[in-house]
């Protein structure tokens, strides 16, 4: 869930950070998951071994950045999740695949029970990325929240991405006791960066045309009075 790429930084650099997330978050884990299931490792542990990647990956984020937004709070929260759950139970590969399956359903739930907060999950994650982080953008984002056109879509947008990874986790948990554990490290990690890159791909274009129907929405009503004159 982290991306290695420093704000307001230039084209290579947020390249250099996508190309860090993919290969540390997909490559690595698969390559290290294959090379120890050849020599003989056990399926369980080299699925435990090549899960630390992901936590180089935040390791790297946090020494690019030098600080812990909450973004990056969040997803060591969600990495400690993973930590206890692996930890529980019967240790066994098949098992470990369906907990951490069930981490990424459990991300959908806080998505659809924020709905019943004062203001859903995805207008945090918007004022991150929708905004330059200075003081004033974020006072423009928050102010935002006033008209009721605007809590509609991130209302909505948290319902999408809520229902997107309960999905997605529980085609994963099912796939799980069909497909054998190293075709599932790899579908692992690619479905849920193809999972998530539907999902933003989606947010951006609900975003875009809602933003295109309050302008237009806008220029009829500001039209009005003129006519009317």
């Amino acid at each position: 869930m982290s991306q290695n790429q420093p704000a307001r930084s230039g084209g290579g650099a947020t390249a250099l950070g996508w190309v860090l997330t993919i290969g540390l978050n997909i490559v690595a884990p698969i390559l290290t998951y294959n090379a120890l299931s050849d020599r003989g490792c056990a399926e369980f542990t080299a699925l435990l071994i090549s899960g630390v990647w992901p936590l180089v990956d935040i390791a790297v984020y946090l020494a690019w950045h030098r600080r812990i937004d909450e973004f990056a709070a969040f997803t060591l929260l969600f990495l400690g999740l993973t930590v206890a759950v692996t930890l529980v139970g019967p240790h066994s590969a098949r098992l470990l695949l369906v907990k951490d399956s069930l981490v990424t359903g459990l991300f959908g739930v806080v998505c659809l029970a924020s709905l019943a907060a004062p203001r859903p999950l995805m207008f945090y994650f918007g004022r991150k990325f929708g905004t330059d982080g200075t003081p004033e953008g974020l006072d423009r984002w928050n102010g935002l929240w006033q008209y009721e056109g605007f809590r509609r879509v991130q209302r909505n947008l948290t319902l999408g991405w809520g229902v997107g990874y309960l999905a997605e986790a529980a085609a994963r948990v099912g796939l799980s006791y069909v497909l054998a554990t190293g075709t599932m490290v790899t579908l692992n990690a690619v479905l849920s960066y193809g999972v998530t890159a539907a999902l933003i791909a989606w947010t951006v274009l609900y975003a875009k045309r809602a933003r295109a129907r309050g302008a237009a929405a806008t220029a009829a009503a500001a039209a009005q009075p003129v006519a009317a004159g």
